[in-house]
């Protein structure tokens, strides 16, 4: 991959990242196929159940089945909506989702774009899902629908603040915004790692991307006993799909950034488990990730839209700049001493 990314561009390189770039959907499709399925085995064995186990051995053909169903559903459009934003929503939401995944480093040697100010590219790219989440809401011309948006947009504006001051204590630490160099000058031992040192940080960053990912207890724009289903309650077949998507495809990256930030990327947890691949650390790692926030979905209850919005300018905020500021005078002291 890095013989190809220095070279100059041309025919040949062009449709060898666009073969890669259809790889790796196919890759995140697949991904996402089983990812639903695990969270409902998941949440079954934690709620005593045993969740999808008719379609397919262990029911391992479930979620194939519901996504077939979507794409035969009949695509329904309100008469009132406003047509063209309506049908542009649901794509623009799931485009970034796919698109900051470039940056994000899955190997010393594997990945798609190594840019010196990926945090600001993931950070700018991930926030028009938050304009398209809003869009589909108030195009579909339904009250529901609208104020499902408005509190997703709200919510998600809200907690990115913190998400992004999260990351700047790492930012500091390494003096880079290359997630690539951000993982190389983790050390070798996993106490070495940021999550250590930046334990405020990775706590302010895992709670304010469950926020950012509208998941559970957080998931305030799709509260069913409000809001019927929040800002997708007039989307069905693919255009829901869509949304879906995006949610699921923007854990992954979210699983991956924390991996990379804070828990040492494709690093092994101790030098003589160095000879494991480390894209398979990575897996691993990003596989904890979302586990954990599947976990939550089957513990927490969902918060009051009070009590998450007075959270995330009251806390984590505070907590936030609190960490930049001690991570500040850390190094300070470090350099000095």
């Amino acid at each position: 991959m890095t013989k190809w990314l220095e070279q100059p561009l041309s025919w040949e390189n062009a449709l060898f990242f666009t073969a890669m770039a259809v790889v790796f959907l196919l890759i995140v499709l697949l991904y996402v196929v089983y990812a639903i399925l695990f969270e409902r085995k998941v949440l079954g064995w934690m709620q005593w159940r045993h969740g999808p186990n008719r379609l397919g051995p262990w029911g391992m053909f479930q979620t194939v089945a519901d996504v077939l169903k979507l794409l035969f559903k009949e695509d329904t459009i309100p008469r009132k909506a406003d047509r063209a934003l309506f049908i542009i929503a649901p794509a623009l939401c799931y485009a970034p989702s796919f698109a900051v995944l470039a940056v994000i480093p899955y190997t010393r040697e594997l990945y798609f774009a190594d840019l010196n100010v990926a945090v600001v590219y993931y950070a700018a790219l991930s926030a028009i899902s938050t304009i398209a989440i809003v869009l589909g809401g108030w195009a579909s011309n339904n009250k529901y629908s609208l104020l499902g948006g408005m509190r997703s947009g709200a919510q998600m504006i809200s907690y990115e603040v913190p998400l992004v001051l999260s990351i700047v204590g790492t930012v500091m630490m390494t003096g880079s915004m290359n997630l690539r160099k951000i993982v190389e000058a983790q050390g070798d031992w996993f106490w070495q790692w940021n999550f250590l040192p930046q334990i405020i940080g990775f706590g302010v960053f895992l709670v304010a991307a469950v926020s950012e990912l509208n998941r559970s207890p957080f998931d305030l724009p799709e509260a069913e006993s409000e809001l019927v289903a929040g800002y997708h309650t007039e989307y069905s077949g693919f255009r829901f799909a869509f949304f879906m998507l995006a949610e699921y495809v923007y854990m992954f990256a979210i699983a991956g950034l924390a991996s990379v930030l804070f828990l040492g990327g494709w690093r092994p947890p101790a030098p003589f488990l160095d000879f494991i691949p480390g894209i398979v650390w990575m897996i691993l790692k990003m596989a904890f990730v979302i586990f954990f926030l599947f976990w939550l979905r089957a513990t927490m209850p969902r918060v009051r839209i009070d009590q998450l919005m007075g959270f995330a300018w009251k806390v984590l905020l505070p907590l936030a700049i609190l960490n930049v500021f001690v991570t500040a005078v850390g190094l300070e002291l470090f350099i000095k001493g």
